[in-house]
């Protein structure tokens, strides 16, 4: 008891030192209650403890008002009021102060957004007018809580931003920043990312702020809703969120590791040390996920790259019963996720493929379009191959022509990988007409398109004998893959060890791009006795341009030697993916013999 008293006491002798005499005495209140002393040199000298006991006298100063009687009638008027018209009659009936016209606003701005109102009709009426000046007449009496939730109500109400009174209540609010505490700081930086983005100010400086006292985060709620909602806005806060997240991570449930799974993924970054905790406590502790917590939780080790197989193998595992009951755009973004990642669940790609064949009418083209993309990439053939694909066609066929240009070439490229484009698909993309668009266009987005064309070409003049036109210029084919940036160790090891066999360099060839749109790391010409032959001196239908002119001899070969490293495979398997295994087909179409290096 002595202790407040003491406490008191100082508060007051500290308020009336620093405060004119022309200011009364009832204007000398706690936290947020004292205009002049903002403005005064000697408000530096405020310390965190005079601040801790302000935010006490604020408490305080609620519960006394509480205990006045009108005050407390009016109070429970506001929280029982189930209409706008019952919350703006207590402007009229009532003499209100700051504190509880700002009380009003905010349970306007609650009833509006649960009962789905026009907010038109209240912003025009003369009763919330005055409720506005009221509020604006003595905002500094205006407690913390209820300034954070007004700022937050005028918003949501569409209250004009550049009105007086709205920049107003911002110029309070900033002016007690310091006395907000962490949950109400974090609350308002919430509210504004989402409402007003990196344009508005006092955003800036709440964020700043939490920078600041990051070390008064606590809670699993708070960690994981800033880091989803206000993390994107400042990398330093976001790092500082990542830090506290990797310490409380054994207190996340599965719906707080989806969401800080998905605020990762959607800012790209890569946490591995929170990614691996997450992965550790996913399979360790929640051994039931709902579907749509599968689902995010696969786009977004897609979405980042990070491999956790053990995690893959227990979605895959959970996901497959659940197929029948999902939703197309379900199904089409769970294959995609694992496609990006490179992994094959073939009982969970089969029930895929089943979905389809069952609910071909719900599919729409680019539905299709994304299942057979993803299966490509994984070079995936179901089980039921002849019927999936006679449907595939069958839900293709009059539709090529509204495809968007990119799309349409991937779903031909993707069809060329599974051995099932038809003429048609063909024609369609290596006419004149079409690769035309990208002609003189040297975007990283071009250069794919035109190599997928020329594995698309290859397909027609090495698969499909059936297929008599027409074909890309020769012009185009001499476009190639890019070129890596360095060597890798396996690549610089097979070269030295063909030239240390061939002994000469004019009896291979490294390196090599072919007019099929491939590359080859080392190539040789052998005779009937295995003995290497100068490359140079003979024909390479293979080049854009070959030196030589000779035909092979009757008994000669040509061999290829083809690299495969780790990304080239599928994860954890031996097969590769579907557009190496392409590759491979092509250049034994060629008339290559091919020795697979990996």
């Amino acid at each position: 008891m002595a202790a407040r008293l003491v406490q008191r006491c100082c508060w007051r002798h500290l308020g009336a030192f620093i405060s004119p005499p022309s200011v009364p005495a009832s204007l000398l209140a706690p936290v947020g209650k004292i205009v002049t002393a903002r403005a005064l040199p000697f408000s530096s000298f405020h310390t965190s403890s005079l601040l801790s006991w302000a935010d006490g006298f604020s408490v305080k100063e609620q519960v006394e008002e509480s205990r006045n009687p009108e005050h407390k009638v009016i109070g429970e008027l506001i929280e029982t009021a189930t209409t706008p018209q019952d919350l703006l009659q207590l402007a009229e009936l009532h003499a209100l102060n700051s504190n509880q016209a700002s009380q009003i606003i905010t349970q306007l701005s609650k009833l509006s957004v649960e009962k789905k109102l026009e907010t038109g009709s209240i912003l025009q009426d003369e009763r919330f007018q005055q409720l506005i000046s009221i509020m604006n007449s003595q905002i500094s009496h205006v407690w913390n809580n209820t300034l954070v939730n007004l700022v937050k109500s005028l918003y949501t109400l569409g209250v004009d931003s550049n009105r007086r009174e709205v920049q107003s209540v911002e110029q309070e609010v900033l002016w007690r920043l310091r006395r907000l505490t962490f949950r109400q700081l974090a609350s308002l930086a919430e509210f504004l990312a989402l409402k007003q983005g990196k344009e508005s100010k006092l955003l800036g400086e709440v964020i700043k702020k939490l920078e600041l006292r990051w070390t008064e985060l606590q809670g699993t709620r708070n960690v994981v809703s800033l880091m989803s909602k206000v993390g994107h806005m400042s990398p330093a806060l976001m790092d500082r969120l990542e830090d506290k997240a990797l310490e409380l991570a054994e207190q996340f449930e599965s719906d707080d590791i989806r969401k800080v799974m998905l605020a990762l993924a959607y800012q790209n970054r890569r946490c591995v040390p929170l990614l691996r905790a997450l992965s550790y406590h996913l399979t360790q502790k929640h051994s039931e996920l709902g579907l749509s917590v599968l689902l995010d939780l696969i786009f977004a080790y897609g979405k980042l790259n990070f491999h956790q197989p053990q995690v893959f193998q227990k979605i895959a595992t959970d996901l497959q019963p659940q197929v029948a009951t999902m939703t197309p755009v379900e199904v089409t973004r769970c294959v995609r996720s694992f496609a990006l990642l490179k992994w094959l669940s073939l009982p969970l790609f089969e029930a895929v493929a089943q979905y389809a064949l069952d609910n071909t009418k719900q599919l729409s083209v680019s539905h299709l379009c994304g299942l057979i993309l993803s299966f490509a990439r994984l070079n995936f053939q179901p089980s039921a191959s002849e019927d999936f694909f006679s449907m595939v066609h069958e839900e293709l066929e009059g539709e090529l022509d509204n495809l968007e240009p990119h799309l349409l070439t991937d779903l031909v490229w993707s069809l060329c990988v599974l051995q099932q484009a038809k003429a048609p698909h063909l024609c369609r993309v290596l006419a004149p007409e079409f690769h035309a668009q990208i002609q003189g266009d040297d975007s990283p987005k071009a250069h794919s398109l035109r190599l997928k064309l020329i594995h698309i070409n290859a397909t027609a003049r090495l698969e499909c004998p059936e297929y008599q036109g027409p074909f890309l210029p020769l012009e185009m084919l001499s476009a190639t893959e890019q070129s890596e940036d360095r060597a890798t160790l396996l690549q610089s090891s097979l070269r030295e060890a063909l030239a240390g066999v061939l002994g000469s360099q004019d009896k291979g060839r490294f390196n090599i791009r072919t007019i099929y749109g491939w590359h080859i790391d080392g190539e040789m010409v052998v005779n009937s006795e295995n003995k290497p032959l100068p490359v140079k001196n003979f024909a390479a239908p293979h080049l854009p341009h070959s030196e030589g002119k000779k035909p092979l001899p009757p008994d000669a070969r040509r061999i290829a030697f083809l690299r495969w490293e780790f990304p080239n495979f599928s994860n954890r398997s031996k097969e590769l993916l579907g557009r190496y295994a392409m590759a491979r087909r092509h250049l034994q179409a060629a008339g290559f013999l091919l020795v697979d290096v990996s």
